[in-house]
């Protein structure tokens, strides 16, 4: 088990504004006049603008990054602006980005993005290749890798609350898949990605993602598709268990409380408690139930309360707790983008969805940046 020194304690304990955050968003491309996806990332990262945006495996994708931030207001207002910045940038090209676990409808086949590492996997991994899935990760800086994998041990308790908050993709190629979110059911295809294994130590958590690579399961460490990982090169823990959430609320909320969650853990660790390993198809299975029901399960609102109330003195010691018992009592009662989409394909079908994805994807964008984000 990792311990920490006492000027370690201090700096950890004492001072939230060392666990800094940083959010990435992947969004679906789509033509507007048409709701079918737009092949068009490479022009849209190609335009001028001031935020940072990657592309991603297939053409219609594309993904933006927040500054290191540190406050949550913070990462509200850079995500705000990230959302708006990409509108502008796609629209030059005709597009239309919508943040959407997997597109209402499919790209055709062969839309891998024209990269030589995306060629190399689509040559890999065939047609697992071509799936299109979007997510939200969210750094967490914890730059000492010992820890960071206890932290890691630490999370995966609260994975399936998390996914059921965010689930953002029940409909595939226009029909309700029957998941809160399809995305996590396609994304399980990948033979490194699900809830990560318990760590020993970053040497263990080494040795697996050697294994991982030598067995060809990937083809370098940014593949490593855990729910939760270390940065292959950043100072950071990665939760990526996400759907892309809908609105910039939403993420805000995710960022929140997983920053809260590290927080929580590192003192928990700090104290010399492990976390208490889970049996790997005990987790999968409550992951797996978290895609299926979201948060129309009976057991997970009453989850996300309990882990309000477990981050609850980390959320105080930070200043975020008003807001976060706020938006997560507002996505309780208004529904996430899973219930919301469902509602709208019920009220006016595929077509519908889409119109409403447009505009949960820029719901609270209209704030303006002199005001509070939160």
């Amino acid at each position: 088990m990792a311990t920490l020194s006492i000027d370690q304690r201090d700096r950890l304990h004492n001072d939230v504004r060392a666990y800094t955050v940083g959010v990435e968003e992947e969004f679906v491309l789509i033509d507007p006049a048409t709701g079918r996806p737009s092949l068009t990332n490479t022009t849209v990262a190609a335009a001028e603008t001031d935020i940072e945006l990657q592309l991603e495996l297939s053409r219609c994708q594309i993904e933006t990054c927040t500054p290191v931030c540190a406050s949550i207001e913070a990462v509200h207002r850079e995500v705000r602006r990230a959302r708006v910045a990409l509108i502008d940038a796609a629209a030059r090209s005709g597009s239309l980005p919508l943040a959407v676990g997997v597109p209402i409808w499919g790209p055709p086949t062969g839309s891998i993005t024209d990269t030589p590492r995306y060629q190399r996997m689509a040559e890999h991994f065939g047609a697992l290749a071509e799936q299109v899935i979007c997510g939200c990760h969210v750094h967490v800086c914890v730059p000492e890798r010992d820890l960071a994998v206890q932290v890691s041990n630490h999370l995966s308790h609260w994975l399936p609350p998390l996914l059921a908050l965010t689930a953002n993709s029940p409909i595939a190629e226009g029909i309700d898949t029957g998941h809160a979110s399809w995305r996590h059911v396609v994304w399980a295809r990948w033979p490194s990605a699900g809830p990560p294994p318990y760590f020993r130590s970053a040497a263990h958590y080494d040795d697996i993602v050697a294994g991982l690579a030598e067995d060809g399961h990937i083809l370098d460490p940014a593949m490593v598709y855990w729910d939760v990982r270390l940065s292959a090169h950043l100072p950071t823990i990665e939760i990526r268990i996400s759907d892309v959430p809908a609105t910039v609320l939403e993420t805000a909320l995710l960022a929140s409380l997983v920053r809260a969650l590290v927080i929580t853990s590192v003192a928990a660790i700090g104290r010399g408690h492990l976390a208490v390993p889970i049996a790997s198809t005990r987790l999968r299975s409550a992951c797996s139930c978290a895609a299926r029901d979201g948060l129309a399960s009976t057991r997970f609102p009453p989850a996300l309360t309990q882990l309000l109330c477990h981050v609850r003195s980390a959320l105080e010691e930070s200043g975020d707790y008003e807001f976060t018992r706020d938006a997560l009592a507002t996505v309780l009662t208004s529904g996430n983008g899973a219930v919301r989409q469902r509602g709208a394909l019920l009220a006016g079908g595929p077509a519908n969805v889409v119109d409403v994805l447009s505009r949960l994807t820029v719901e609270g964008c209209e704030a303006d940046d002199s005001q509070r984000a939160i």
